[in-house]
């Protein structure tokens, strides 16, 4: 057996910087075609425009380049603000709805590219150093595949927005998928609380298509190298695209499945209880 040698640590580290350069590229890209009109449109994201989208991708840029706190107050009865967490996004972009759509492109640039000058100048040591995360205590390392996440899905509402479809089908695209398939296993098996010895199987077609089969055992879901052969309980078919909007908390899962744009065989019941439990980021 031909053995696999391990990416060098460098070397993936520089592949995670190469991957946040090309999605906020991308993102950069939109925004230069974009008429004022279109910055303001509203998103899938309660209450944010095109241009909170990006807004947002900058402050949490200047953020963890160290930059000072904006001195802003966000207004009272913000319907779309729910929690402590929501104020705090909300302060940032707020603090720029007044710019115009240009102004906030060339502060996502200048923000972006002092980033990725930052990065490009680390070392595996760098890399390695401790930092905050979403979710808790981490390093530099595993930090940016959470921001190149967070980047390409709000890339993907402004995109929405002003119809201009793209980078679904990319390295980053790839990458975003990735994250929302390893959330899989904990939505199957705890949140919709399939049953022991059961089997669940997306069906992605579109960009990236793939099977992604779960199986539950021992009551743990865990990812399978391929679907059985026979007894899977539970088909849920429907494209990469789709899947990501509710794995992102963007469309709402009963009208996705009553338009066709989910479809389910097998025990449809358990079917409909995954597809309603996918929305992992809020």
């Amino acid at each position: 057996m031909t053995s696999v040698s391990p990416i060098p640590e460098e070397e993936a580290d520089q592949a995670l910087v190469a991957r946040l350069a090309e999605v906020w590229a991308s993102m950069a890209e939109v925004g230069s075609g974009l008429s004022e009109a279109q910055w303001k449109m509203p998103t899938e994201v309660p209450g944010w425009s095109v241009q909170d989208n990006l807004v947002h991708i900058t402050a949490l840029e200047a953020m963890i380049l160290g930059r000072p706190d904006v001195d802003h107050s966000v207004p009272d009865g913000l319907e779309h603000v729910k929690n402590d967490i929501g104020r705090r996004n909300e302060v940032f972009v707020d603090s720029r709805r007044s710019q115009s759509g240009i102004e906030a492109l060339t502060e996502f640039c200048e923000v972006t590219d002092a980033r990725l000058a930052e990065l490009h100048g680390y070392g595996p040591d760098d890399f390695g150093r401790a930092s905050w995360t979403p979710t808790g205590d981490g390093t530099v390392r595993d930090l940016l595949p959470f921001r190149i996440f967070d980047s390409w899905v709000h890339e993907q509402d402004m995109r929405r927005a002003v119809g201009i479809p793209g980078d679904l089908d990319t390295p980053v695209a790839a990458a975003g998928l990735e994250r929302i398939v390893g959330a899989l296993p904990f939505i199957v098996g705890k949140r919709a609380g399939t049953p022991d010895g059961a089997t669940v199987v997306f069906e992605l077609d579109g960009p990236l298509a793939r099977k992604i089969a779960i199986g539950l055992e021992g009551g743990r879901a865990k990812l399978l190298d391929a679907e059985p052969a026979t007894d899977v309980t539970t088909r849920i078919a429907t494209d990469t695209e789709t899947l990501a909007r509710l794995g992102c908390g963007r469309i709402d899962p009963t009208a996705a499945l009553d338009d066709g744009r989910v479809r389910l065989a097998g025990d449809e019941a358990l079917g409909r209880r995954v597809v309603e439990e996918l929305n992992f980021l809020f």
